[in-house]
């Protein structure tokens, strides 16, 4: 076996020199993840959750521009799993990308699975997370990836750096809960508790020992790499009396932008720099969930961790607490988001990204909608009896039990469909506040849309308020994208791109569509492979709101999908 590895990975070095992405300091890293069942306490009980090597939040994963890294999984838990490294791109290399069903059969309890992640441009904050079933709500951890070795960062050089991960934690068992949501028909239950770095904050019962605490020198930068682990829940994030500088979104430079507060998607991350600039005290970090729709439940409680200055009294009041955003201010969340700007790219930061392409060929509009369709068992827990459910362009996924990427590059019949509407199927308000009942129901499908590999995309997603409008934080696998536009209402196909931004938008890979809104990105499709495209809210990708691209191979070898790796696990 790991003859054959070699082999896979000196191919993959190979294609890297040849196409330029990997520098002479560029090297090969191994990792080991053993999943496997640990005892937890929070908020008062005990139970076991599924970790990777013990530890919750997960191991951080360290790695410059260009590397290489072999990470060997080990499943000795009791259910399947399947690793995602999110926003690696993984040139070439879908194979380890690893959504369930997607591009892999999940490695199951026993098995083993050697997975090869090749860094190109990617540059920041990533993070890892389990992509099956709810698996992720324990099973994740950050993903440091530093500037080629002697090029320092794009920004001033910080002092030292720390993890902001920010996730929920449920009493229950995460599989109990997943089943009981699923077989109701309904809406989850929510989190009994918001956490920093894996603990609730001493504001809940418990807590208070474990609550995370980061001592700061005054007068030094901190470099704060923040990941939104939750599952369900767009986070509010601020420091008591500090301005944050972000830097870096999903590990892409971005002007620097002076903010008091972060607005943080489901799958997103953001670098951040926090000068130590108070007066020497205690101060409160502190996140809540946003929640543009009052028909959802949502945990409303607040987590904190703290900043503690060198020098302070061990006696000293209680932390400040910073003033967050309303848990329903649409307006801090899209303008933040909105104010982003990627940053130029310069001689030691070249990147290897496509510029944003200014004329695409491929023009795709997706309706995210919230919909229900009849119940299995006569009772669910939706509107009127009904079962939820969520679809793109009115299609709810229906997950195969071979997985796509194995289908599409063996030739099997019979596993997906390649007729997944580019637009949607039935034009109508999208967003008024009354939509006849007719739209509420979809229909369900494996389909694809298939792309010519180096076409230039444009894809419009398009809220909807069919049952009941919500923001969707979206994201593709095997690309970063630029943020070219955004608005409310019903995109304009004349009027509203006369607004894009094509001079410096954001390059990312996960972005929240607003509520009753739209969003449009703009990417190169060189990436061939099989990708997924879905909504990071957990609710709604269990609901079905996921797609795939298969972007096809070019005609030069490195243009191509690399080999299948002999140890994937099996269906």
């Amino acid at each position: 076996m790991w003859s054959f590895l070699k082999v896979f990975i000196l191919q993959f070095l190979w294609f890297l020199l040849f196409d330029g992405f990997l520098g002479s300091q560029a090297k090969i890293i191994r990792y080991k993840f053993v999943v496997n069942e640990t005892p937890y306490t929070r908020l008062c009980s005990t139970k076991n959750i599924l970790t990777v090597n013990g530890q919750y939040p997960g191991p951080t994963l360290y790695a410059h521009r260009g590397d290489t890294l072999v990470v060997d999984v080990y499943n000795r838990g009791d259910q399947n799993i399947t690793i995602h490294w999110h926003g690696v791109k993984q040139q070439r290399n879908p194979w380890s990308d690893g959504p369930e069903y997607i591009t892999q059969c999940p490695i199951q309890p026993g098995a083993n699975f050697s997975q090869t992640i090749i860094l190109t441009n990617e540059e920041g904050t990533l993070w890892w997370h389990a992509h099956s079933d709810w698996s992720r709500a324990t099973v994740h951890g950050a993903f440091f990836i530093y500037p080629p070795r002697g090029i320092s960062y794009a920004f001033p050089t910080p002092h030292a750096e720390f993890p902001i991960i920010l996730g929920d934690w449920w009493r229950n068992d995460i599989q109990a809960v997943l089943n009981q949501f699923l077989a109701s028909g309904g809406g989850p239950q929510v989190s009994d508790a918001l956490t920093i770095n894996g603990q609730p904050g001493d504001l809940y019962p418990c807590s208070r020992s474990g609550t995370f605490n980061r001592i700061v020198e005054r007068g030094k930068n901190y470099l704060l790499r923040m990941v939104n682990a939750g599952m369900n829940n767009i986070f509010f994030f601020a420091i008591a009396n500090h301005t944050l500088t972000v830097v870096g979104v999903d590990a892409s430079y971005v002007k620097p932008l002076n903010t008091t507060y972060i607005a943080i998607s489901p799958g997103q991350t953001i670098d951040v720099l926090l000068e130590a600039n108070q007066p020497i005290g205690r101060y409160y970090m502190a996140a809540r969930a946003y929640n543009s729709a009052a028909q959802v439940d949502f945990d409303d409680n607040t987590t904190t961790a703290i900043i503690t200055y060198r020098g302070t009294n061990t006696n000293t009041s209680s932390p400040l607490l910073p003033d967050l955003p309303l848990f329903n201010d649409v307006n801090a969340s899209v303008n933040f988001t909105g104010n982003l700007r990627g940053l130029a790219v310069t001689q030691s930061h070249p990147g290897k990204e496509p510029k944003c392409p200014s004329r695409v060929a491929t023009k795709l509009l997706f309706t995210l909608s919230i919909n229900l369709l009849p119940c299995n068992n006569g009772s669910c827990a939706g509107p009127n009896n009904l079962r939820f459910a969520a679809s793109v362009n009115n299609i709810t996924f229906n997950s195969p039990t071979i997985d796509i990427l194995e289908a599409y590059y063996k030739r099997i019949n019979g596993v997906y469909g390649d007729d997944f509407p580019r637009v949607p199927p039935v034009k109508f308000n999208y967003t008024s506040d009354f939509i006849p009942v007719k739209f509420q129901t979809s229909r369900n499908g494996t389909e694809v849309i298939e792309l010519e590999f180096n076409s230039a995309v444009e894809l419009v997603f398009q809220g909807t308020n069919v049952v009941a409008g919500i923001d969707h934080p979206m994201h593709l696998h095997g690309y970063s994208f630029y943020v070219v536009g955004w608005g409310f209402g019903n995109f304009d196909k004349v009027n509203d791109p006369l607004r894009y931004n094509l001079v410096d938008p954001p390059l990312q890979n996960t972005i929240a569509v607003p509520r009753n809104g739209w969003t449009a990105i703009r990417f190169i499709a060189n990436n061939p492979g099989v990708w997924l495209l879905h909504c990071h809210l957990e609710r709604h990708i269990s609901w079905g709101m996921e797609m795939t691209f298969i972007v096809k191979n070019g005609k030069r070898p490195k243009d191509k999908i690399l080999p299948r790796p002999r140890d994937m696990p099996p269906c």
